[in-house]
């Protein structure tokens, strides 16, 4: 097929040099976002007198056949073109005839290229955005549920603390609250608008690229036409926040993981999101939450292929700089698909209340506190430690767990202990003593999950 931009050349381009400089086989998925900005920039063109009237109705009217014929499933996208914006130009031709060679005045596929990918990006943001709410609303309902389920918290994956489980969801709220955080943030620096920067150097035709940008919804136009056509800084900024997000998708997977072990048994997973073995007939794998560990390394790939195509690149466009595309549709789709069926599997995922306390009195996570009711009895915290370090050993010895031991054997090693030791180091004590804000305890809890709540209702 003879190109958009044959003039220049005198015989046919070779068929697997073309295959190879092509792009329609992925960036079909920019033909909404070619079509509104191909809309916007025809009527800014009537607006400025370049185009006539009628001639805006007639390409207007074309492009907006095409989206239909294309969403309809009645025109295919077809690989004899050699892009998206190929393919929209010259079916607009064929339908309209020389009117639809007005389309591209005053444009040139480097800044029409970086509009469609501006718009996809900033689309793709917003829905990333919805389903990371979604997350944080699921968890929500958990830490709502969870106040007085008490379990063991970690450092070094060893039994620390009594907390609960809405504290240890808590904290994912927290990560997952700073995702969206960042999406809004690249959402905001992203939203200026490149078409009318042409090639480069933009043009000589006296377009009005502030009503561009605010018929396509920016905050105005881009300030430099070679930077325009050569920044690709939000689509690493969005490939950075999206391996974040993985990342801490990750990181509750592998917890989830743990949790699932015959070992630990915190959590049951939905059948819906498990698999069997082909040869084990006890096994319940933890499959979806594997996976989502496993696709952070691929979003990861992502981000590094992008940073490193990008490190060499001279001004203004280059080649190059197709390669975004595949890293950054492929990206969004693992993170969007990861983080749908992340929520379910949660949603749907039954904890062990009983198993997740018996783990946290079994693995002295009373200790500390065992340890502040000898220094609320006038013992130096320094003979306090060593006092209960001597209890944690008795008990390692005995199988037995602090809540266990008599009187007499307590007041065997310090006889500071009293009857109120009891009270002291149940699960219930240990945390809702913990009322500062952040903390474990009810009332330190409550606050912030109205506070969470305040945030999801305005955000």
């Amino acid at each position: 097929m003879a190109q958009l931009w044959g003039g220049r050349f005198t015989k046919e381009t070779d068929q697997l040099v073309y295959n190879f400089n092509a792009s329609i086989s992925f960036d079909q998925k920019f033909y909404r976002q070619d079509i509104r900005g191909s809309i916007a920039h025809v009527t800014m063109l009537a607006k400025q007198g370049i185009l006539t009237d009628s001639e805006r109705d007639q390409i207007i009217a074309g492009l907006q056949g095409i989206l239909k014929d294309v969403e309809d499933g009645t025109l295919e996208i077809s690989s004899k073109y050699e892009d998206i914006h190929s393919f929209v130009e010259a079916n607009l031709i064929d339908r309209i005839g020389d009117v639809g060679k007005k389309l591209h005045t005053g444009r040139s596929r480097n800044d029409q290229v970086a509009l469609d990918m501006k718009l996809y990006t900033r689309d793709e943001i917003l829905e990333i955005d919805k389903l990371v709410k979604t997350l944080l609303e699921t968890l929500l309902k958990i830490m709502e549920e969870n106040l007085d389920t008490y379990m063991p918290g970690f450092t070094h994956l060893q039994k620390a603390q009594p907390i609960t489980l809405a504290h240890h969801m808590g904290a994912y709220f927290e990560m997952f609250k700073r995702d969206r955080s960042r999406l809004n943030d690249i959402y905001k620096r992203m939203n200026t608008c490149p078409l009318g920067s042409g090639a480069l150097a933009g043009t000589t035709y006296p377009l009005d690229r502030e009503y561009t940008a605010e018929l396509m919804e920016f905050d105005g136009p881009t300030f430099n036409s070679m930077d325009s056509v050569s920044d690709r800084d939000y689509v690493i900024e969005l490939l950075s926040a999206m391996s974040t997000i993985m990342m801490h998708l990750s990181r509750f997977s592998e917890e989830i993981i743990i949790w699932n072990t015959n070992e630990y048994r915190f959590v049951e997973i939905d059948d819906a999101y498990s698999t069997g073995s082909s040869i084990m007939p006890q096994k319940k794998n933890p499959d979806i939450a594997e996976l989502v560990r496993g696709k952070t390394g691929r979003v990861y790939g992502a981000l590094m292929s992008m940073l490193t195509t990008m490190k060499g690149i001279p001004l203004a466009y280059n080649k190059d700089m197709q390669e975004d595309k595949e890293l950054t549709f492929d990206a969004i789709d693992t993170t969007k698909g990861c983080l749908a069926l992340f929520t379910g599997m949660i949603a749907t995922m039954k904890f062990n209340n009983a198993v997740m306390e018996s783990s946290a009195k079994n693995g002295f996570t009373n200790a500390t506190d065992a340890a502040d009711y000898l220094v609320n009895h006038g013992v130096p915290f320094r003979d306090a430690h060593g006092i209960v370090g001597q209890l944690v050993l008795y008990c390692i010895e005995k199988n037995i767990s602090l809540d266990e031991m008599s009187l007499e054997e307590y007041q065997k090693i310090s006889d500071v202990f009293q009857d109120d030791i009891y009270e002291a180091i149940s699960m219930e004590t240990c945390v809702k003593k913990r009322v500062t804000i952040g903390a474990p305890g009810q009332d330190a809890m409550k606050k912030v999950i109205a506070a969470s709540k305040e945030y999801l209702s305005k955000n």
